[in-house]
């Protein structure tokens, strides 16, 4: 691998998007954090406008991936579930994937269609749909996708039920799995498979839920995942920590091999991360993910990058922070945002132009804010 601190090939220009007024923001304006200089994509990040990215009255939104269609636009698919419920863990059991529509990478978005919705609960994904990332490969988009069920009633009608101890949420998370949509079109219909396509197994890291999948499709087809997992314990919450892993498979619709008997990720290997994006250029693989304590970069709930040769053997990078919660807006602040999270690429002509971010307004705590949004954030050329 080439020096870990040279930026593989970017572009885009000094511009973004989010989709929010700024007076629907109750956070400081200035962080308290400091980010060293020195990381590439930290470096790159440009101004997000207010009026850009994605958001929709009456739902939490959250976790965005966009591509270029063969129409010229910009299609996003994010995950939403309706306000009634708690934004955690409501998304945990009630959550479906909508695609939205641009001109422009950085948007606005305009809702189009409910690309994956809600079916009946026998499904393994037949109750939530979320962390949605897309692909095209030859003439079929590709959605890859978490999913899990649940045998109760609509968590919807019962919002003061959902919890993070309710039976909702505990059935909710043990069945999460990871799984793999596709259609002719970005418009759809979806083609939803009736098993997923990495499932959970037991006495490994992965034997209590399969999750947040990012993949790196190969011109050959293969696919290198990483995904994020946690192990099965006794006691509540009857699961471990987060943990990453990688598997492989000779097509996107399987069969998945899980390649590493031990998390590449975890608490004793380099720290806690989640919210993975893998995407390859010529100097091999690269990975954004949520530094979750703050161990692996120094800065919690900010984003950590890491570089692999093979995909399974990982060095952070020698300034590892690639960004943290602040957001450079185009009316001239810099704000600390509740919470910045589920990056994601934009990858065009083979090189990483943009990063989409899910946001919170409010002082930080998945219950302390009003609001969720997507934006989408260009990277300045190297």
């Amino acid at each position: 691998m080439k020096d870990n601190c040279r930026f593989y090939k970017t572009g885009g220009i000094l511009r973004a998007g989010a989709a929010v007024l700024l007076s629907l923001l109750s956070v400081s304006c200035f962080a308290n954090e400091s980010v060293p200089a020195g990381n590439p994509i930290h470096d790159r990040l440009g101004v997000v406008p207010v009026d850009g990215g994605f958001r929709q009255d009456g739902y939490w939104v959250w976790g965005s991936s966009v591509i270029k269609g063969d129409d010229g636009k910009y299609h996003m698919y994010v995950s939403r579930w309706p306000k009634t419920l708690r934004f955690h863990p409501g998304w945990m059991v009630a959550s479906e994937i909508v695609h939205a529509v641009s001109d422009t990478a950085v948007g606005p978005y305009t809702f189009s269609d409910v690309a994956l919705g809600k079916r009946h609960p026998q499904y393994w994904d037949g109750c939530t749909q979320h962390n949605p990332k897309v692909f095209k490969h030859g003439d079929t988009y590709i959605l890859f996708y978490m999913g899990s069920t649940h045998p109760f009633d609509d968590a919807v009608n019962h919002p003061e039920e959902v919890t993070l101890n309710s039976k909702y949420s505990i059935v909710g998370r043990s069945n999460k799995r990871i799984g793999v949509a596709t259609s002719k079109s970005p418009y759809g219909p979806w083609t939803r498979m009736d098993q997923p396509v990495l499932d959970t197994k037991p006495d490994t890291y992965y034997s209590f839920l399969t999750s947040n999948p990012t993949p790196v499709i190969h011109e050959d087809g293969s696919v290198l995942l990483v995904f994020k997992s946690r192990t099965y314990n006794e006691q509540f919450p009857y699961h471990s920590d987060m943990m990453i892993g990688v598997a492989t498979a000779p097509n996107y619709s399987g069969p998945y091999t899980v390649v590493t008997d031990e998390p590449v990720f975890s608490e004793t290997r380099f720290g806690v991360v989640e919210d993975p994006y893998l995407w390859e250029d010529e100097d091999g693989y690269h990975m954004l993910a949520k530094d979750q304590n703050g161990t692996v970069g120094g800065v919690s709930h900010g984003g950590i990058l890491a570089h692999s040769e093979n995909g399974l053997d990982w060095t952070v990078d020698e300034h590892p922070v690639a960004y943290s919660k602040e957001i450079k807006w185009d009316d001239g602040t810099t704000v600390e945002m509740g919470q910045l999270e589920r990056v994601q690429g934009l990858v065009e002509d083979g090189e990483l132009t943009h990063l989409s971010f899910a946001v919170m307004d409010g002082p930080g705590g998945f219950g302390n804010g009003s609001n969720t949004w997507a934006i989408v954030v260009p990277l300045d050329a190297e």
